[in-house]
């Protein structure tokens, strides 16, 4: 509605995990090498945490751009909310294609066949398990830390990549024969306030606007309002552009922000 008043080809601001708009913090740099060095390195697993809408979720989508299909076989997992034994059939399903069997040792074999003859033809197989901290059969992680177990020739035939909000480290630290096993780890923490007034640069850019549009006094603010959360950063700059493409404004100023923190409940 309003990207034309603002000279953008499409809205900057969205809560989608679209790989473009991701600012590559130091922070998220970090995060994002870690990942790629505990696959290309076969560390076997790794962790990485932080909280709701810090972009964990869209870091996991530029890590599967990234990663070459023709070396790597990547499983994605979402739905957490399933018991041991369908986490298991999930992972059998998405690597063969097929529908899985039932039962525990049947899947065991098939999936040890699986990966054999991946390590065989040179793939390695990723496994990436998004909201991790909603696991709530806690013989999925046993399972998990078993699959780490699957070697050959003293190297992982697997790497598990575990993501999710913080209190997924303290389900982690419950299992310390799984915790020794995920070497790499990184918590996400939010943008501070020069890195909030980047990303919002950085998205209009994407979008297609190279000219600021919020003042100083306006970035001061949403940072605040927004405690450096890039999903709450969205939010607001997302309203604020539609208010005031109704006021007609040239830019977004302060006023305009404490009318956007006002209507999203916010405490000035």
């Amino acid at each position: 509605m309003y990207e034309a008043y603002w000279g953008l080809k499409e809205k900057p601001f969205e809560n989608t995990p679209d790989p473009r708009f991701l600012y590559r913090s130091p922070k998220h740099e970090e995060a994002l090498t870690r990942l790629i060095y505990a696959i290309q390195e076969r560390k076997g697993g790794a962790v990485m945490t932080g909280e709701f809408g810090s972009g964990k979720t869209v870091i996991s989508r530029v890590l599967l751009d990234e990663l070459d299909p023709v070396k790597y076989k990547l499983i994605y997992i979402t739905n957490t909310q399933i018991t041991a034994i369908e986490f298991l059939r999930e992972i059998v399903r998405q690597l063969q294609n097929e529908t899985p069997p039932f039962r525990k040792s049947d899947l065991l074999h098939i999936l040890n066949e699986i990966l054999q003859r991946n390590v065989d033809i040179g793939k390695d197989t990723v496994i990436i398990i998004d909201e991790a901290q909603l696991i709530a059969d806690q013989r999925i992680f046993e399972e998990l830390r078993m699959l780490l177990n699957f070697q050959w020739e003293k190297r992982f035939l697997l790497t598990l990549l575990l993501i999710g909000q913080p209190e997924l480290r303290e389900k982690i630290n419950r299992i310390p024969q799984f915790k020794q096993r995920l070497p790499i780890r990184y918590h996400l923490t939010t943008l501070n306030a020069e890195e909030t007034g980047k990303y919002i640069a950085h998205r209009l850019r994407v979008a297609g606007r190279e000219e600021e549009i919020f003042d100083a006094e306006a970035l001061e603010l949403i940072h605040r309002q927004s405690k450096g959360c890039p999903r709450e950063i969205n939010n607001i700059c997302d309203m604020a552009l539609f208010i005031g493409f109704g006021k007609e404004v040239p830019r977004i100023g302060e006023e305009i922000v404490r009318e956007v923190a006002s209507d999203l409940g916010g405490r000035w």
